[in-house]
Formats: structure tokens, C-alpha cells, sequence
């Protein structure tokens, strides 16, 4: 071969070497990031005996043995059992670190098979019997704290429902009808109705057409308007509908549809309804509306990833080191209220496809949503500035960067700009008594 001929082998070789290299080096780039492992807790079960097999060492690693190939020193025997002895003997190994591994794993498996004397026996019963007692006055104080759960149910199921069911505040009850955003028609009836005819009697529905309906009873003992609950009786009863929504306002046909519902409610508790004019209804209906789409915000940030993708396990672990919990539909992460039942502080989406696949290690999201939903969400909890530092510190982890609707970067100055349309809406809600968050806004803005 000529020294032409070598010199060429050796270029492509070199070549081709820099094309794997080159190849695996964008393999692990593009590669999606991947949520880092979590930490296993190890538990150290306590030594309840101490079997004595002799004058026995511990091995140590500190200094490697030196190995001579005519003479090798002598090393005494160590007194093991004789079925560990016989075993050790057969190997044939000639690889001294394996031997040494391998007699102690033997060593550990005559341990553990040897029978323990009397002594060691009552020490044995005692832990186990300290342990059932712990055990018992665990699962007691659990009952005491938790009488709700079923007996059958273990402690780490248990656990786990703790935790579920939090100690958050709970919503208060279904908000009542308002005539701020309800038509309402009143139902007279001659004597008190039970709550249980009441309930026989109520449509199979709570809509008309796009639009909530509703029915309340007053209370004869508390003297309060309420859904008609079983084992109560109503001196009277007044149904009514939402004037408008996001979807739209209160429409004719939705208003006559509202009239029906309500005549065959009364008929059948033998009552007296009495409606609203229909073009007053509507016309209400239509400036509430006007109203609403002009003071409705829902804002949102996008953050890009900006040096490699992401997975869904990626963004779900960084979200949830920053209070975010899985939502109910695939790729949705969502800041729960501190009340339970209202609707979240900030919402997080990203690509539903990559969340549902086989293998979601391998699936790649390159951008993702942060939300606010204003009139949702009370101005005390300061959700635009939580939003804010969010998106900063999802954007510093995950190596992304912020841009708005319109997809320009988030600047300060575009940040106090819409800090102070924020207060303006607020301040305007407050004096139409709409405030964000409270049920008239919730229900009106949904």
C-alpha cells in the first residue's frame, strides 16, 4: 500500500469520525430537556442482633493489593461457615476484587439464612411488637383527627386523601339570583310548598339556550331565598335567567323559552307566575352585554424555549416547584385560589398532543401559554403580579424567552402600561358592583 493510499485512509477515517461526532453532539442538542429524577428516600432498618462468626475484617478499598507472580504472600483463612467455605473454594475465579464481592454477598446470604438462638429470638419479637403498638397509636391519633375516613381504609391511603382534601376555605353557596344580571319572575303560590314537589317539579335542565336558568324558594323557617332542598317548605318561589354571557346577550327566543320553563314550574306547584316585559328584558340584556365586552381582559404570555426543547415531564416539574397543579384537561397546569371551588389564579397550556403521547419523554413542546383571566380572579390575590414573576422565573429555569399577544418581547415598559389598564378595569368593575372575582363577575364573564 502506498504512503497515498495511507494518507487517504487516515483523512477519511478522521472524516468520518467528525461526522459521527458531529451527528451525536446534534442528537443530545435537540434532544427534549427532561425533568430531573426525584429523590428516593432510603430507610435503615435497625439491627436487632449481631451474629458472631470469629475474628472477621471488614475489607478495605484504600489501598489495592500488590500481586507478585512468583511468590504470593499468605493470607490466614477466616473461620466462615463451612457452607460458605465450600462455596467460596469452588469458584475458579482468578479476579481478586470479584472473589472479594462475592464472599461477601455469600457471606451476607449465610446470615440471613442462619436460625437465630433464644436471646436473639425475644429481641426479634420485641421490635416487632414496639412497631405494632407505634403502629396503633398512629392509626388512633388518624382516626381522631380524621373520623370521616372508612376503617378498612389503610394509613398511606389515608395519607394520600388528607392531602387531597385540603384545608382550604370552601366556596360559598350557589350565588343567589341578582337582579344586577337576571331577569326574575316571581312565583306566588296560596300555601307553602314542600321542597320535595318543588324539586319534582323543576325542569330537567338549568339552561335556556345559551344562558343560566334558575329557581329558588323562600325559606319559611329561615326566612332566605334557596334552591328548594328536600324535607323544606316555601312560602313562595321566583325563577330567573342570565341577562347576557360571553357568548351573548339574552335574545327573544331565549326570553320565550324562559317563559315556558317558568308556566310549567308553576303549574305544576299550582302557582301564579308574573314576567317582566320581554322588551325591556332584552334590551337590559344587550346594554349589560355592551357593558362586558368592553371591560372583559384575559391576558396572556407565551414563553419560547430558546436553546432546546422541552418535555412535558420538564415543563410540569418547573411549573410545579411555582404552585402550578395538573389541570383537568391534558397540557393545563393551573394556580389553585386559595378558596376552594373558584376558578384559578393563573392557567398554564401547552401542546395537548405531547402530553397524551406513548412516550412523553421523547416529545418536544417549543412554546407554552401563562394566562390570567381578570374578572375571574379577585384583585386582592395580585394575580398580574404573580403572573409577572412567573413568567420571569419559568423564563430564567427553562431557558425561555417572554413575548405578548402580539408576540413582541415583554419590555417594563409594555409591563406598567398594562399595570395600569389593569387598576382602571378594576376600579371601573368596583363601580358597577362587578368587582373581579365576586359571583356577579364570575357568572357574568364565563
Amino acid at each position: 500500500m502506498s504512503t497515498l493510499q495511507i494518507g487517504l485512509a487516515i483523512a477519511g477515517g478522521v472524516v468520518l469520525a467528525g461526522v459521527v461526532a458531529h451527528s451525536t453532539w446534534t442528537s443530545r442538542k435537540n434532544k427534549p430537556r427532561q425533568a430531573e429524577p426525584l429523590p428516593q428516600e432510603t430507610t435503615v432498618e435497625p439491627v436487632t442482633y449481631q451474629p458472631n462468626y470469629g475474628q472477621q475484617q471488614e475489607p478495605s478499598f484504600d489501598a489495592a493489593p500488590s500481586y507478585d507472580a512468583h511468590h504470593e504472600p499468605e493470607v490466614a483463612a477466616p473461620s466462615y461457615p463451612p457452607t460458605y467455605q465450600t462455596t467460596y473454594q469452588t469458584t475458579g475465579s482468578l479476579d481478586p476484587v470479584t472473589d472479594m464481592a462475592r464472599s461477601m454477598m455469600e457471606e451476607a446470604t449465610a446470615h440471613a439464612q442462619r436460625v437465630p438462638d433464644e436471646a436473639e429470638m425475644a429481641q426479634i419479637a420485641a421490635s416487632k411488637a414496639a412497631a405494632a403498638k407505634a403502629a396503633a397509636e398512629r392509626a388512633a391519633q388518624q382516626a381522631a383527627l380524621h373520623p370521616i375516613h372508612s376503617p378498612a381504609m389503610t394509613p398511606a391511603v389515608a395519607k394520600v386523601m388528607d392531602s387531597a382534601t385540603s384545608d382550604l376555605p370552601q366556596l360559598e353557596k350557589r350565588p343567589a339570583l341578582d337582579a344586577l344580571i337576571d331577569v326574575i319572575a316571581a312565583v306566588e303560590i296560596d300555601h307553602p310548598a314542600s321542597g320535595d314537589a318543588a324539586l319534582q317539579a323543576m325542569p330537567a335542565t338549568r339552561r335556556v339556550g345559551s344562558k343560566l336558568f334558575s329557581l329558588e324558594g323562600l325559606n319559611t323557617e329561615t326566612g332566605l331565598w334557596e334552591h328548594p332542598r328536600n324535607g323544606q317548605r316555601y312560602s313562595a318561589f321566583q325563577s330567573g335567567v342570565q341577562l347576557a354571557n360571553r357568548i351573548g346577550p339574552l335574545n327573544e327566543i331565549e326570553f320565550s323559552e324562559f317563559v315556558t320553563k317558568t308556566q310549567h314550574f308553576a303549574d305544576a306547584i299550582n302557582g301564579a307566575p308574573e314576567f317582566p316585559d320581554m322588551l325591556e328584558a332584552v334590551a337590559r340584556a344587550r346594554e349589560l352585554d355592551n357593558f362586558a365586552s368592553a371591560h372583559d381582559a384575559q391576558l396572556s404570555f407565551t414563553l419560547k424555549a430558546t436553546k432546546a426543547v422541552w418535555s412535558p415531564g420538564y415543563v410540569q416539574q418547573n411549573a410545579a416547584r411555582l404552585g402550578f397543579i395538573a389541570g383537568v384537561l391534558p397540557g393545563r397546569m393551573v394556580v389553585p385560589a386559595p378558596v376552594h371551588g373558584l376558578p384559578p389564579i393563573l392557567g398554564l397550556t401547552f401542546d395537548s398532543q405531547a402530553a397524551m403521547s406513548e412516550d412523553p419523554t421523547q416529545s418536544a413542546i417549543y412554546e407554552l401559554a401563562l394566562s390570567l383571566d381578570v374578572p375571574q380572579v379577585d384583585r386582592k390575590e395580585e394575580p398580574y403580579a404573580r403572573m409577572i414573576q412567573t413568567a420571569y422565573e419559568l423564563a430564567r429555569v427553562m431557558d425561555g424567552a417572554i413575548s405578548d399577544d402580539n408576540g413582541q418581547p415583554l419590555s417594563e415598559t409594555a409591563i406598567g402600561a398594562i399595570a395600569r389598564d389593569l387598576l382602571a378595569l378594576y376600579d371601573t368593575l368596583d363601580a358597577r358592583d362587578l368587582s373581579a372575582g365576586s359571583p356577579q363577575a364570575r357568572r357574568l364573564f364565563s
